[in-house]
């Protein structure tokens, strides 16, 4: 089996006195499609931007995308052009074409010509169902195009691994599946992916593993079939109960 794609451990995350994250051990293989659900403030976007160190670790490492995360030497630039990231908020700029917003990274970052970086940021944008839209700015778009437009552009990059940090939550329900279709693609075609998310049909036709966290810890994890169905923790049982009972 080759060598994980993340590998972390005794991850600690402390803001002040509240420990959000309190000793977190995970490996992700290459091509693997890891969904993490749990209630709010559990830690799960604190342990995804710990992996490309937009929170740094209080204790422990992370190993991302064959880059020692947490050693004082990293170089951030290189290990973040190979991880691509996609927020709950879409963070395009607003005074750009959805063409440049694409574009723009690839030609600051790996040093691509105009023309080569418009040709890739194109080809992405066509991968994500949003062609011909090019010359348009991201507010004349949907909040589902724009958040394809971000994975259009974070793939442009060419990265070995996708975080996704609640990718939908944002959209209204309706644009909610155009979304996760992308990133059905993406799976069926072997990216690696890390994904928060509260979709748990997505999680359970998708993912070939969940991981279940509740107040900063794995409480849970394991194929879908058997975390989602039948959880062996009362906690876990009591979240998908409310999450999948909403009514109840």
């Amino acid at each position: 089996m080759s060598e994980p794609i993340v590998t972390i451990r005794g991850l600690h995350k402390r803001f002040g006195d509240n420990e959000v994250l309190r000793g977190i051990d995970l490996d992700v293989a290459e091509g693997e499609v890891v969904c993490v659900i749990g209630p709010s403030g559990s830690g799960k976007s604190t342990l995804l931007r710990c992996v490309n160190l937009l929170e740094t670790p209080t204790a422990g490492t992370v190993g991302a995308a064959g880059h020692d995360m947490t050693h004082l030497d990293v170089d951030l630039d290189a290990a973040r052009r190979e991880i691509g990231m996609v927020f709950q908020h879409f963070n395009l700029f607003s005074h750009l074409t959805i063409l440049d917003n694409v574009a723009i990274a690839q030609r600051r970052v790996l040093g691509r010509s105009k023309n080569a970086a418009y040709a890739e940021a194109r080809r992405r944008l066509a991968e994500v169902g949003v062609e011909g839209k090019e010359q348009a700015r991201p507010l004349q778009l949907s909040g589902g195009q724009q958040q394809r437009v971000a994975i259009a552009r974070a793939l442009a990059m060419g990265p070995k691994l996708m975080l996704f940090d609640e990718p939908t939550s944002a959209l209204d329900p309706e644009l909610v599946g155009e979304v996760l279709s992308v990133m059905k693609g993406l799976a069926s075609e072997g990216m690696t992916m890390l994904v928060v998310t509260h979709e748990m049909g997505f999680a359970r036709e998708v993912a070939d593993r969940v991981v279940f966290l509740d107040d900063g810890a794995i409480v849970e994890q394991g194929p879908p079939a058997q975390v989602l169905t039948d959880p062996k923790t009362e906690r876990a049982q009591s979240f998908l109960h409310r999450v999948l009972h909403p009514a109840g």
